[in-house]
């Protein structure tokens, strides 16, 4: 756990959250900014800045078979749902604690980013 990390202090109850899963390896919750109707994050237990911070693949895998869960916990799993990794200051990450942002309960379109490469037409 790292002293100074929201994320470390919501998986400790340091501070409370609306807790959506948990087991011995990860923490799932809803963000407190959604940016859809269903936005939770799911995070290791145990701290790692990002995806470059050699997170195992145990860890990795067991969160991928997670999100299904999840999703289905919060009601998206049938109409489906986004799932988002950001690593990095150009991926707009707020909290350096690895998390996956699982998204739905909208009809999404396709992502779009400042100074977009992709040609309309």
């Amino acid at each position: 756990m790292a002293d100074d990390c929201l994320f470390c202090k919501l998986i400790s109850g340091e501070i409370p959250t609306n807790k959506v899963y948990e087991d011995d390896i990860c923490f799932a919750f809803d963000d407190i900014e959604p940016e859809a109707p269903v936005h939770t994050l799911l995070v290791p237990k145990k701290h790692y800045d990002n995806l470059c911070d050699g997170i195992p693949a145990e860890v990795l895998g067991h969160m991928l078979s997670v999100v299904p869960k999840v999703a289905e916990l919060k009601g998206v799993r049938e109409s489906g749902f986004r799932t988002v990794m950001n690593t990095g200051p150009d991926s707009a990450a707020t909290v350096k604690h690895f998390h996956i942002h699982i998204l739905g309960g909208v009809k999404m379109g396709r992502f779009t980013f400042e100074n977009s490469q992709r040609v309309e037409g």
